[in-house]
């Protein structure tokens, strides 16, 4: 079995399918010139044996043991019906179209594996345990008792979930939480297996072992959806179960009312659902070459269908619908100071850290040219801030915590400024001297310019938005007031984010998810269709995702669903051309107008029209969102233009400018619109 099996998929290689297709058409040149091989050989039976052999496995092994009725079977008939009678040519050309359609659709479907190895290989595979005599031993992760001190030094990675019981420090979660900001932690916090230890020394006891660790359910999570994903059936394969029964009682017919094998055996060739087969295939070849052309790429044609259909989206926020990049947004001085002296001193204390915060500040200062001083005795207490002396003056950079323990008084202004920014998301670091504080630098991540334009744009397809973080209830909140997104889910881990994209999928929804980070990939997977950022993402994320956005153009997302509509719609226009060729042809075998060859020349044309009707959509025109905002009226004007073969619908909509501040957290806003359509046909 194991040897036969090998032999076919050897010969429904694509190597092997074009010399069944150069044989074939070798036949027909022979053919129509009357010339004759020694033996009277009919060149076609090399196709017969190259393209026919895997089919006919295919059509028994379904039939035995799935108990499964397939187009395959229908076209096996056919082809054994036409060798019987002598009609080589015709039983090597339905086996050669359906081997062309099976190489289509393997093109089209073949997906990316790499993304769950990737995951893997962020598992750590040592820790360093303290022993009970305070002896440092690295041991495998495996091997690692639960409860187990294990030291991590700045830089690596915590090899297993745990809490501290010595030291601060600041992690990066984002393999976890998509956070875009360190989390400071101290002793009694959690820590997470493969997360980034940046700054301080910490001792840890395990609190699970290696294979309950969050970083091993993350993998489960993706190695679980990847297993839910069903290829989705063939619509020849789905109709398959009455397609054979009508086509034999057709063919039976007609041998009874004519007594003419030909006939009947011309009705089973006719009848073959080849076109059907490639309905599918080739107009998602199209739409993805057409994709590529505008740096999207689409990795399934299940994918397309699905997106087609969708109407929910799933953002991710850090690196999604923002940069990912830190910025200084806010400098708020103390009515004594300025803002450029705050700048100042604060990039001069932060010069010789490494945080991504310090950085930021760095960046800004350089960016205004400011000048940085030398300091002298800088300190550094992870999770907490920073000291130093500028012209023997001692200055804290920091949180509150870390003033307080310096004996600093936090003043009533700063306090609402601290407030204020932590209510729109923003990281902060206070600036004092020894007696009081001076200012406040606050830090973001960046919206990206086209996320607002693209949300609406979405709402004008009627789909709706919702926003899955792992950043904290502000931040989500504060995004949320900036672009419109309508619903937003904050404080998610990566399996609270698989919870919601499962919970909208079991209210009857299509839910499409769209993510940059290594968090990402388990929700990624479990959505019905997946989006990356592959410019901005994480390999993993990119690999577990069905589409990938090569460039960081948000704005790309309409044009896809405008692209999947377009494909639905190509599809079944070739689908409903291929059954009616099949019925014109079939009517003109049973009169007797059509042979075996010429049935299998015709079945050809409706192959190729197939073909040709589905290129038209490489080329195809998907216009842009024109959005434009009358200031004076608060009114959002939405012009798009919908591409169908009997014309172009332009739509302009003109949607009341709401204020979300108006609304609670999860609440849905229901826009009027105002519609004109104007109709060109273009032929």
């Amino acid at each position: 079995m194991v040897k036969i099996e090998k032999i076919c998929h050897t010969l429904e290689g694509l190597k092997m399918t074009l010399i069944s297709g150069i044989f074939l058409a070798l036949s027909l040149i022979l053919m129509f010139s009357n010339i004759k091989l020694p033996y009277n050989f009919d060149l076609a039976w090399v196709s017969v044996i190259i393209s026919g052999v895997p089919l006919v496995y295919l059509a028994i092994t379904r039939l035995i043991y799935e108990k499964w009725v397939s187009s395959a079977l229908l076209i096996v008939i056919a082809m054994i019906a036409s060798l019987f009678i002598g009609q080589v040519f015709a039983a090597g050309e339905v086996a050669f179209i359906m081997a062309i359609g099976a190489l289509l659709e393997d093109y089209t479907v073949d997906r990316a594996k790499n993304g769950l190895k990737k995951l893997i290989d962020l598992t750590p595979q040592t820790g360093r345990i303290i022993t009970k005599n305070g002896q440092e031993k690295t041991l495998p992760i495996d091997q690692v008792p639960l409860n187990s001190k294990l030291r991590v030094l700045p830089g690596e990675t915590i090899p297993l979930d745990g809490e501290i019981i010595t030291g601060n420090t600041s992690i990066d979660q984002s393999i976890m939480t998509g956070e875009s900001l360190p989390v400071d932690k101290e002793t009694g916090d959690e820590v997470f297996c493969g997360t980034m230890n940046l700054y301080g020394s910490i001792d840890i006891k395990t609190t699970s072992l290696g294979e309950n660790s969050s970083l091993q359910k993350l993998i489960n999570m993706v190695k679980e959806a990847e297993e839910k994903q069903a290829p989705t059936q063939r619509i020849a394969d789905k109709w398959a179960t009455w397609l054979v029964p009508v086509a034999l009682l057709i063919a039976i017919l007609a041998y009874i009312f004519t007594w003419d094998i030909t006939r009947a055996v011309t009705v089973l060739v006719v009848f073959c659902p080849c076109a059907l087969i490639l309905a599918t295939p080739t107009s998602i070849m199209a739409a993805i070459g057409q994709a590529t052309k505008y740096g999207v790429l689409i990795k399934s044609g299940e994918a397309l269908e699905i997106l087609g259909k969708t109407n929910t989206i799933a953002f991710d926020k850090t690196g999604t619908l923002t940069y990912g990049n830190l910025e200084v947004s806010d400098i708020i001085p103390t009515k004594k100071q300025t803002t450029e002296k705050i700048l100042k001193i604060t990039a001069t204390i932060e010069k010789r850290s490494e945080h991504p915060l310090a950085k930021a500040i760095i960046e800004k200062a350089q960016k205004e040219n400011i000048e940085i001083l030398d300091s002298k005795n800088f300190q550094m207490i992870p999770g907490k801030g920073v000291k130093a002396e500028i012209e023997n003056q001692t200055y804290y950079c920091g949180n509150t915590k870390f003033l307080k323990e310096n004996n600093i008084k936090i003043d009533e202004q700063i306090t609402e400024n601290l407030n204020k920014l932590t209510n729109q998301g923003k990281a902060n670091i206070i600036l004092a001297n020894k007696t009081e504080t001076i200012g406040i630098i606050g830090l973001s991540d960046i919206i990206r310019d086209n996320a607002k334009t693209m949300i609406q744009t979405l709402e004008n397809l009627d789909t709706k938005t919702i926003l899955l973080t792992g950043d904290n209830k502000q931040a989500a909140n504060y995004l949320s007031q900036e672009i419109g997104i309508k619903k937003i889910y904050a404080d998610l881990l990566p399996e609270d984010k698989v919870k919601v994209v499962e919970k909208i999928k079991n209210n009857n929804q299509l839910i499409a998810m769209i993510g940059d980070g290594v968090n990402d990939a388990p929700a990624l997977k479990t959505a019905n269709v997946s989006i990356a950022m592959a410019e901005v993402g994480s390999d993993i994320a990119i690999d577990s995702a069905d589409v990938a956005l090569l460039g960081d153009d948000i704005t790309k997302i309409p044009y896809l669903k405008r692209l999947s509509n377009a494909t639905l719609f190509n599809i079944h226009f070739n689908i409903a051309l291929s059954m009616a060729i099949n019925f014109v042809a079939i009517i003109l075998s049973v009169l007797g107008y059509l042979n075996p060859v010429t049935g299998a020349l015709v079945h050809n044309i409706g192959s190729c029209l197939v073909v040709a009707n589905a290129g038209l959509l490489y080329d195809r025109k998907f216009d842009q969102d024109i959005i434009k905002t009358d200031k004076k009226s608060d009114i959002i004007e939405h012009t798009h233009t919908h591409s169908h073969p009997g014309g172009d619908h332009e739509h302009t909509h003109n949607d009341l400018d709401i204020d979300l501040e108006d609304y609670n957290e999860g609440e849905y806003i229901t826009h009027t619109h105002k519609h004109t359509h104007k109709i060109s046909k273009q032929f």
